[in-house]
């Protein structure tokens, strides 16, 4: 008689946005390796020309590089877009179930934040693969900046609701917010969900040629940016208080870390906005400025990463969730802060660095920092793999696999 196997999957929660979410974060990671190791002149990122020409004319080094870059940007791209419609569809049948409701009148309300965060993230996932895959795209892409706007826009507005009737509830109710379970940073998905909106809405600003884009790309990101930072302090103050009393939840200790995507973000959004600013408006700003923002928020995001590291062996959480009989959605929130990092080393390292002569461009101490952003990246990549074995594996022996229920 044949057994069957009940995934951990199968017990949905929203939090499995989250293996979405991390499939199109590491879809980003190898497109670092095009951003800054492929020339693109004419425009702030490369495109399927610029990548031909590049293999074409490159040493093997390069072609190397190039043929693993889009390798993995297809391959993590086509995952991250698979696990949102597996999500969604289960979104939708859990929507009609008793748990749902409970859901809606819990603390865990807001992990259905995780929903619009992973289409955001989907939505410049799919950008990068136009830019990396589909010739001559750049010849139109100031007909998709303004709908790529209005995307970015519906989803910040999807968000917003689901914040509007969070708070509302606990806020005009009274005694419906658990305190004594907020001990964790698991009430700062929204502003993750917020950042994650204002990043992409910040795209134009840094590549449109269009003045009236850009302005309204700055001026929406910067609104977005800004909420999303002030929901985090806030949340993040409220949390940790909780946190000193009861100490942190143990099946919630990886959100002590989703500080350090959030800043990833954020920096990145900055980033856009300030080239935007430098290109269209004439607003010059120093040679070290990169480099002044970068360092100061992997300085903070060392402090975070290490203090979730910390609390983690503390509660030895490795040897109950990913290694030992538990399993938790919440897992995937591990795979953000270390695709973060890899992201902003780049940035770091290419902007940071190399922009203010600190470091010559691919010498010796370039590929050093770089194997580390490296590093970051392929351990993310082992650790989606595992979580992916362990949640949506159907048996021993037999390969992952995702099913829609």
């Amino acid at each position: 008689m044949q057994q069957t196997h009940t995934r951990p999957a199968d017990s949905w929660s929203p939090l499995y946005f989250l293996a979405s979410l991390g499939a199109g974060g590491l879809a980003v990671t190898f497109f670092m390796y095009l951003m800054f190791w492929v020339p693109h002149p004419g425009q702030p990122v490369p495109v399927f020309e610029d990548i031909l020409a590049a293999f074409q004319s490159g040493s093997l080094a390069m072609q190397a590089a190039i043929l693993v870059a889009v390798t993995g940007i297809a391959g993590f791209a086509f995952l991250n877009i698979r696990m949102l419609v597996w999500n969604l569809r289960q979104l939708s049948a859990f929507s009609k179930t008793e748990a749902y409701t409970r859901l809606m009148t819990s603390n865990a309300e807001t992990t259905l934040l995780a929903m619009p965060l992973a289409l955001a993230m989907t939505v410049n996932a799919m950008f990068i693969l136009g830019l990396v895959f589909v010739p001559g795209l750049w010849s139109i892409v100031e007909y998709m900046f303004p709908a790529a706007m209005v995307t970015f826009a519906a989803i910040a507005y999807l968000a917003f609701r689901r914040i509007g009737a969070f708070l509302g509830r606990v806020l005009s109710e009274g005694g419906v917010f658990d305190v004594t379970a907020n001990n964790s940073f698991a009430q700062l998905l929204p502003a993750f969900a917020l950042a994650m909106t204002a990043v992409g809405m910040a795209a134009p600003a840094a590549m449109s040629t269009t003045p009236l884009t850009v302005g309204i790309a700055l001026v929406l990101s910067i609104a977005l940016g800004t909420i999303a930072g002030l929901y985090a302090l806030v949340a993040a103050i409220v949390a940790v208080n909780s946190m000193l009393h009861h100490g942190t939840a143990r099946e919630s200790a990886p959100t002590l870390m989703v500080v350090v995507p959030i800043l990833t973000i954020l920096g990145i959004m900055m980033m856009r906005q300030e080239h935007g600013l430098h290109t269209t408006f004439e607003m010059h700003g120093g040679r070290a400025d990169t480099l002044i923002l970068t360092t100061t928020i992997l300085a903070v995001q060392a402090v975070f990463l290490a203090l979730g590291l910390l609390v983690l062996r503390r509660q030895n959480y490795a040897a109950s969730f990913l290694t030992g009989p538990k399993n938790s959605a919440g897992s995937y929130a591990l795979v953000c802060p270390g695709v973060a990092l890899s992201v902003m080393l780049h940035f770091w390292i290419n902007k940071g660095l190399v922009g203010a002569g600190l470091i010559a461009k691919f010498g010796v101490a370039y590929w050093g920092l770089t194997g580390l952003a490296v590093a970051f990246q392929v351990a993310m990549i082992a650790l989606v793999f595992h979580l992916n074995r362990r949640h949506f594996g159907r048996g021993k022996g037999e390969a992952a696999g995702l099913r829609t229920a």
